[in-house]
């Protein structure tokens, strides 16, 4: 991590720290957020194919912005990739809202779910698709929308994943499959 700060334990104290109003702590965590969100994107833009929803350095400015604007009482490291993945979304799917409309009549297309777990951001509508998919499945099981959402938005592992939500692994390796299934027969119903 660039910012000098070595392991979870310092993120998670730095972030408490800052939660508390500490800007010192804030400044000392600027470049592992840039860091953080830079990973982000990363993860989303090399699924993109095709048309742009975003480039990758406006969605890391952007998630940056929205994020220091969080007046939030950080938990933990795992709370700050929660929000962060909470915010990677909103911001995909308000940017894929706006390249609609910008469009005449640009309506919905169908997408797979094997593609659901692999959608490409790039497209506007598998953007909306997903989002309204895990709208329907949060109403469902809120557990296993947060699950996708942790794991597709924020690119968390496993393991990041069941530490974000406290939960074991194995639960979340279940609810994962579980869920992918359940996106993928809702989302071919579109």
């Amino acid at each position: 991590m660039a910012s000098g700060i070595t392991n979870p334990s310092e993120v998670t104290k730095f972030l408490l720290a800052w939660g508390q109003g500490d800007e010192a702590a804030r400044d000392q965590l600027i470049p592992f957020v840039y860091d953080e969100l830079r990973r982000l994107a990363r993860h989303h833009m090399r699924r993109e194919r095709g048309e742009q929803v975003l480039q990758t350095s406006a969605l890391i400015h952007e998630a940056y912005l929205r994020l220091v604007d969080q007046h939030v009482p950080w938990q933990s490291r795992a709370h700050f990739f929660g929000i962060s993945a909470k915010l990677m979304r909103e911001i995909l799917v308000d940017h894929a809202r706006a390249r609609l409309r910008r469009k005449r009549g640009g309506g919905q297309q169908q997408v797979s779910l094997a593609a659901a777990a692999d959608v490409a951001v790039g497209k506007a509508s598998d953007v909306l698709a997903l989002n309204d998919a895990l709208n329907a499945l949060a109403e469902l099981d809120p557990r296993q929308s947060r699950i996708i959402e942790l794991r597709f938005f924020g690119g968390l592992t496993i393991e990041e994943t069941a530490e974000a939500l406290k939960i074991s692994t194995a639960t979340v390796e279940r609810e994962w499959r579980s869920a992918r299934a359940w996106l993928r027969l809702e989302m071919s119903r579109s």
